[in-house]
């Protein structure tokens, strides 16, 4: 019994080019709506509300403005990260592993 394993091979072949083409052909679009939304006026809107708010809460909480300040601004950087999808840094990782070691 012969299997002929290259007409196989080759549809196979043909699936992965029409794949990476139709993905090619969209990725760049997909890059330019997720930057619009991530960097809009309105994404902007809100981080602004997100961090007044924060910084507003903290002093109502009666955290000294100072002390409230300096955590609103660590909480605007992990928010910033967040939106932009990095998650943790460098950085972070490092003065992560130096604890751990």
């Amino acid at each position: 019994m012969n299997i002929d394993m290259s007409s196989d091979k080759e549809g196979r072949v043909e699936d992965l080019r029409e794949v990476l083409t139709t993905v090619s052909d969209m990725v760049p679009t997909l890059l330019k709506e997720l930057r619009g939304v991530l960097y809009s006026k309105e994404a902007a809107e809100s981080m602004a509300d997100a961090v007044g708010i924060f910084y507003r809460k903290l002093v109502e909480a009666g955290i000294p403005r100072e002390d409230a300040m300096e955590m609103t601004r660590g909480y605007m950087i992990n928010l910033r990260d967040l939106v932009r999808g990095k998650g943790v840094t460098l950085g972070d990782r490092r003065a992560r592993k130096e604890e751990e070691d």
